[in-house]
C-alpha cells in the first residue's frame, strides 16, 4: 500500500501545468499584464510588448488589466 501511494504521488508529481502567458508593455515600467496581445489597455503601448509568465509578472507586482478583469 505504501509503495502505491509512493508511486502515485510521483507520478502525479512528475506532470506539471503548462505556464500561462501573459503580455506587458515594455520590459521596464510595466504596470499590468494582460492575457489578450490585443488588448486594449496594449493600444498605446510605445515602448513594446513583451510576453512573459504569470508568475513572474506577478513576482514584479503587476496585477490584471481592468480591461481583462
Amino acid at each position: 500500500m505504501k509503495y502505491t501511494l509512493l508511486l502515485l504521488f510521483i507520478i502525479l508529481t512528475s506532470f506539471s501545468m503548462p505556464e500561462t502567458s501573459v503580455f506587458i508593455c515594455g520590459p521596464k515600467g510595466a504596470k499590468k499584464y494582460h492575457y489578450n496581445e490585443n488588448c486594449r489597455g496594449l493600444s498605446s503601448c510605445s515602448h513594446g510588448i513583451t510576453k512573459t509568465s504569470l508568475k513572474q509578472a506577478q513576482g514584479y507586482g503587476l496585477t490584471l488589466c481592468g480591461w481583462e478583469d
